[in-house]
């Protein structure tokens, strides 16, 4: 009797050709590693001038689920004050392919829409993002740039408030800022509104350059001013301890649009935390990232104020800061 072994060889043959079709996808088709999204930050100033805000966004990236160095990458560019470097730092970035480009304020952001209409643009904050067309509305942005707006025109009067509350006998108040900068006109013009409800004088003094500082605070005791309102600038923002040093040497109490100021000696800030708008900036880059267009997603209004007093600075000027700014106060510098 002639025995044949085909049938079992052949069955053989199809058991390993199961095994390694089994066997295959855990090999030959296994699932890609995902994209590590590169994301380019634009500032105008330095990187220790916004620390802080620099931490607030990475820390909102790692809520979202980001890690850097394994699914984002982060591209920092700084102009350091040296705002006509800002056009070619912009076109660095989109020379890198980033997927995003982050602006870490208003001057910022014209380099970043003029180097690139495609890529999307997250305003970590803008005082006027519509009036300084950089969207169609805040609902409908329209193009290709998105994220935050610190349009807040009531701080301004409210920042005077506590100034005369400080010097009740205030007559006459200087205004700090720079022409050049977005939103600046419409700042000065929400001061002198708001000086004729208290019924105090503005003088305005413009800086252009940080080596023009020493001279307006000068220009302020001279003219006979009670007190100083800085207006938001990245002129101002670089030289805060100089400022800080400078008004205590001309003996004038003085209010600021940001933290940093205070931190760094100022006496105090009534403003929008930036540093709660730069976490929320984290949110942008998340849902453009995850498929959401900037033309379709609406720019955010500031909903945190914060009013911080440095008590130090207060005894160096003589100056007694009344209980009832003390108890609203959310942070007080000893």
């Amino acid at each position: 009797m002639k025995l044949s072994f085909g049938g079992e060889v052949n069955n053989r043959r199809k058991l390993i050709i199961t095994f390694a079709a089994c066997a295959a996808p855990i090999g030959v088709f296994a699932q890609q590693p995902a994209k590590v999204a590169r994301i380019g930050f634009l500032e105008a100033s330095t990187p220790s001038a916004i620390a802080a805000r620099i931490d607030a966004f990475r820390q909102g990236l790692r809520e979202l689920g980001y890690v850097e160095g394994k699914n984002i990458v982060i591209d920092y560019r700084y102009a350091e004050g040296k705002f006509d470097r800002l056009s070619a730092l912009a076109a660095e970035l989109v020379n890198l392919k980033v997927d995003i480009i982050v602006t870490g304020g208003p001057t910022s952001i014209r380099p970043a829409r003029e180097a690139t209409s495609k890529i999307p643009i997250v305003m970590a904050f803008d005082t006027d993002p519509v009036g300084s067309g950089f969207v169609a509305s805040l609902a409908h942005p329209g193009g290709n740039i998105t994220g935050l707006s610190t349009l807040a025109p009531e701080i301004i009067g409210k920042q005077m408030e506590l100034l005369k509350e400080i010097v009740p006998k205030l007559a006459r108040l200087a205004v700090l800022g720079t022409s050049t900068r977005p939103g600046s006109a419409q700042a000065l013009k929400g001061a002198e509104l708001a000086a004729k409800k208290i019924k105090v004088q503005v003088q305005y003094l413009d800086v252009i350059d940080p080596k023009d500082i020493e001279a307006a605070f000068h220009a302020a005791s001279k003219g006979g001013a009670g007190a100083v309102l800085m207006l938001g600038s990245p002129v101002f923002i670089a030289q805060r301890a100089q400022i800080a040093e400078i008004a205590a040497k001309n003996r004038l109490p003085a209010i600021y649009d940001r933290a940093e100021f205070v931190e760094a000696g100022g006496l105090m800030t009534y403003s929008v935390s930036l540093t709660d708008l730069a976490r929320r900036a984290a949110t942008y880059v998340d849902k453009i990232l995850k498929g959401r267009t900037p033309a379709d997603l609406p720019v955010e209004q500031p909903t945190k104020f914060e009013l911080i007093v440095n008590m130090k600075t207060a005894k160096a000027l003589g100056i007694k800061i009344p209980n009832s700014i003390l108890v609203r106060a959310d942070k007080v510098i000893e």
